[in-house]
């Protein structure tokens, strides 16, 4: 079962080796030049078992929805709008998506330390390290 502490509204505070992750899924460099200065805010909701992870920024959202331990078919549009196959899983204390297609060892993991949603996006050896604080509604 997910950790409900995941679930809310989440403010970048750190972001670490995002040109690195983007440059391993062969996105352009204008776009990745644009993206690193990028404030991104995370959300997390459940419904029911549906889980909806959203991304935003003011220049792309990218929104997953997806029930734990099943696969599904993933077009990570507005990333490196590329088609593979996702799963999600809770391992530990950590939600891990691992996804199978162009791209090897592809995936990230999501988890809760010290009242922080912390991020980890990994893609053919480069790995992304992100952190959140919550948004207080």
């Amino acid at each position: 079962m997910i950790d409900n502490r995941l679930c809310g509204s989440w403010d970048m505070i750190s972001n670490d080796n995002f040109e690195g992750f983007m440059t391993a899924l062969d996105i352009s460099f204008a776009v990745r030049k644009i993206a690193v200065l990028l404030h991104q805010k995370k959300v997390i909701e459940q419904m029911g078992d549906i889980y909806i992870v959203k991304t935003l920024s003011i220049f792309r959202n990218y929104i997953i929805s997806f029930k734990l331990d099943q696969e599904f078919e993933e077009y990570t549009r507005g990333m490196d709008d590329r088609h593979v196959k996702s799963v999600v899983t809770w391992q530990g204390n950590k939600l891990v998506c691992t996804q199978e297609g162009e791209k090897k060892n592809r995936g990230w993991a999501h988890w809760i330390e010290d009242d922080k949603l912390y991020l980890e996006l990994y893609c053919e050896g480069e790995v992304c390290k992100q952190v959140f604080k919550r948004i207080n509604s």
